[in-house]
C-alpha cells in the first residue's frame, strides 16, 4: 500500500528518518512516501484535511523535555495515535565533498542542534555558529547553493541524501539523545494502522481536574488500584483559568480490559476527558 506521512521538516530530516524506521518496523510492505511541511500547525492543518495522510510529530526528547505546543496541537485536532516510535539522534558534521574540518569557517543548523553539539564546536573555535530553521534544511541549503566552507550539522541521512560528505560523526555532547516521535492517524482510517486489541498495552489521554484538595491523588490512586502505571505526566496551565492545569497523561497496562475500568473508575472524578490514543508502546530505541 502507498502511503503519504506528513513530517515537520525537509527530506532528510529526523521526522523523515523516524518514519521510515517507524514502517519499515511496522508496516514493511508499504511503500512511504513523506510531505514536507515547514511547521508543526501547517503539518496538523494538513492532516486534519486530508484523512487520507498519517503524521508523525515528536513529543519528547531526553534532553529538552517536552514539546508544550505539540501537546496542544494533539489535543485540538481530531487525530488519534496509533503508535510510537524512539530514535536517537546522532549529529554529523556534512560537507561538500573533498573538504576537511579545518577548511570549515561556518556551520549551519537549528539551534537546538547547535546547543546539543556545542562542546565539540567550541574546540573547533575557527568554525562560527550560524543558527537555521532545520538541520536537513542547512544540508539542502549548502548542497543546493555549493557553499564551499560550510558545513550542517544534521544526520547522517540527511547528508546521504543531498550528496554531503561527513567530516565527523556523532558530535553530540550527550550520547543518550533519543527522541519520542507519535505516529497519528484520521480516526476513520486508524484501525487499519493500530494493533489488534490484545495487543495494545498504553494510552495517553488528557483531562482537567476540579481546584479541590486532592484531586489528583484521588485519580491517582485509583490508577494504581487497578494496575495502571504512569509513564508520563505533563500539566500545562490552562489559559483564563488561574492555577488549573490540564493533565497529559501516558498509561502503561498489561490489560486492557482493566485499563477501561480504571478509565471508568475516574471518569466521574475529572472534566474535559480525552482520549488521544491507544497503541504499543515502543521497546526499542533505534
Amino acid at each position: 500500500m502507498n502511503r503519504t506521512v506528513t513530517i515537520q521538516g525537509v527530506a532528510g530530516c529526523y521526522h523523515d528518518a523516524a518514519a521510515r524506521q517507524y514502517f519499515s518496523l511496522h508496516h514493511p510492505q508499504d511503500e512511504l512516501t513523506t510531505l514536507p511541511c515547514d511547521s508543526f500547525p501547517e503539518m496538523m492543518d494538513r492532516l486534519d484535511t486530508d484523512p487520507s495522510l498519517i503524521g508523525i510529530m515528536a513529543i519528547e526528547n531526553t534532553i529538552a523535555g517536552a514539546l508544550l505546543q505539540n501537546h496542544e496541537l494533539l489535543r485540538r485536532s481530531s487525530l488519534t495515535i496509533v503508535g510510537e516510535h524512539k530514535m536517537r539522534i546522532s549529529h554529523s558534521l556534512a560537507a561538500l565533498p573533498g573538504q576537511t574540518i579545518d577548511d570549515i569557517f561556518e556551520v549551519n543548523s537549528h539551534p537546538m542542534a547547535l546547543m546539543q553539539c556545542e562542546q565539540y564546536l567550541r574546540r573547533h573555535p575557527s568554525m562560527r555558529m550560524i543558527e537555521t530553521f532545520d538541520t536537513a534544511g542547512s544540508a539542502e541549503m549548502i548542497a543546493r547553493e555549493k557553499l564551499m566552507g560550510h558545513a550542517a550539522v544534521c544526520g547522517r541521512y540527511a547528508a546521504e541524501i543531498y550528496g554531503l560528505e561527513v567530516l565527523d560523526e556523532s558530535i553530540e555532547t550527550n550520547k543518550r539523545n533519543f527522541t519520542r516521535f507519535l505516529i497519528l492517524a484520521d480516526p476513520l482510517t486508524a484501525p487499519e494502522l493500530k494493533p489488534r486489541e490484545e495487543n495494545l498495552d498504553k494510552a495517553s489521554i488528557v483531562f482537567t481536574l476540579p481546584h479541590t484538595q486532592g484531586a489528583l491523588s484521588k485519580v491517582l490512586t485509583i490508577l494504581s488500584f487497578y494496575e495502571i502505571n504512569l509513564s508520563k505526566i505533563q500539566s500545562i496551565p490552562i489559559i483564563g483559568r488561574e492555577w488549573q492545569y490540564r493533565f497529559y497523561v501516558d498509561l502503561t497496562f498489561g490489560s486492557y480490559a482493566r485499563y477501561l475500568q480504571a478509565i471508568d473508575a475516574v471518569r466521574p472524578l475529572i472534566t474535559d476527558f480525552k482520549t488521544l490514543g491507544e497503541y504499543c508502546q515502543c521497546t526499542n530505541e533505534y
